[in-house]
């Protein structure tokens, strides 16, 4: 059950937990686990269960891309809920907010941010891999 699967996120303190066919715990900030996993795993996601902590409309294009079936999420962005939901993605949720704030809560997370402007998640995946290309430099 999806729920189960968002005790083992919260109780166990990881920021993501993927299901299918066995568990995967990750606990980076961010997309940078489910980006990672995207890109070198993609098996793991098509048909998933997933359950994270904060979805936002970066998160949301990755998992449909990568082919996840059902989302539990803690904090889910609109955007992200409404991508989501075109998508045909099951999502559960204990709070929708408008957008995701950036670690400093002076403004919007860089990653929603990014994606806000885009239709469709290749549209997204495009700002997403160039953002990340920003962080990249900038270490």
């Amino acid at each position: 059950m999806i729920d189960d699967l968002y005790r083992r996120l919260t109780d166990g303190g990881h920021s993501l937990v993927v299901e299918n066919g066995g568990i995967h715990t990750f606990d980076s900030r961010g997309i940078s686990d489910l980006y990672r996993l995207w890109q070198t795993s993609p098996d793991v996601l098509r048909g998933a269960r997933v359950a994270d902590k904060v979805v936002g409309k970066a998160a949301a294009a990755l998992m449909i891309l990568g082919g996840v079936e059902q989302l539990f999420a803690g904090i889910v962005s609109a955007p992200a809920l409404s991508l989501l939901t075109e998508y045909g993605v099951a999502v559960k949720y204990e709070q929708a907010v408008p957008n995701i704030i950036n670690r400093q809560k002076t403004g919007l997370c860089p990653m929603e941010s990014c994606c806000l402007e885009c239709s469709t998640p290749s549209e997204c995946l495009v700002e997403i891999e160039k953002q990340i290309g920003k962080f990249t430099i900038k270490k």
